[in-house]
């Protein structure tokens, strides 16, 4: 019996239990299991708009101008593909020329590896429309701040968003998109 025992740990039984650990390891870091019970939940304010009205001047009852807030160009609801996603989509355009996306009321899995991309794929229910963002055209816009909640994402200055219409909640790791939403024009 002593034997079989010491034969069990010998340089072959060692071999397979570093071969499972470091395995097992690998998996954990790329599947990240934990993440399914994590949420992050970010609430960011509509962006501003740059205020370039001068205060009223000192003996006048005029109150300063106003500045015009954001302007949304397009926007759409975001559908489930791999996991339960819920939420709205807005392309705003800032009064400085800049343009934000904005993620609203957001209720999605958290996940490894999540993007927030604008693309030119168009938005298909089901398995099918789970793959489809990165075929064509797409900009990544960032991690995903947070999988609920309603966030702001710069969108770079030389980007032409007349190629795009849709956004995806990619999961990078996996290429596979969370959820997705039509941006319609307004």
């Amino acid at each position: 019996m002593g034997r079989v025992r010491k034969a069990l740990w010998g340089p072959l039984g060692l071999g397979v239990l570093v071969l499972v650990l470091v395995a097992g390891g690998l998996g954990l870091y790329w599947f990240q299991p934990w993440k399914l019970w994590q949420d992050t939940t970010v609430e960011e304010a509509l962006p501003a708009a740059v205020g370039t009205s001068a205060p009223a001047e000192a003996g006048t009852s005029a109150p300063a101008e106003a500045a015009p807030g954001p302007k949304t160009l397009a926007g759409g609801e975001l559908i489930s593909h791999e996991h339960a996603t819920s939420g709205s989509v807005k392309l705003l355009r800032l009064a400085d020329g800049s343009h934000v996306l904005r993620l609203e009321n957001l209720d999605t899995s958290n996940g490894p590896d999540l993007r927030v991309w604008l693309t030119d794929a168009p938005v298909k229910e089901g398995v099918g429309g789970w793959r489809v963002f990165d075929d064509g055209e797409y900009v990544s816009l960032g991690r995903l701040k947070g999988n609920k909640g309603s966030q702001n994402y710069a969108v770079p200055q030389d980007v032409d968003l007349s190629r795009y219409s849709s956004v995806s909640i990619w999961c990078d790791r996996f290429d596979v998109s969370f959820g997705a939403a039509e941006l319609a024009r307004v």
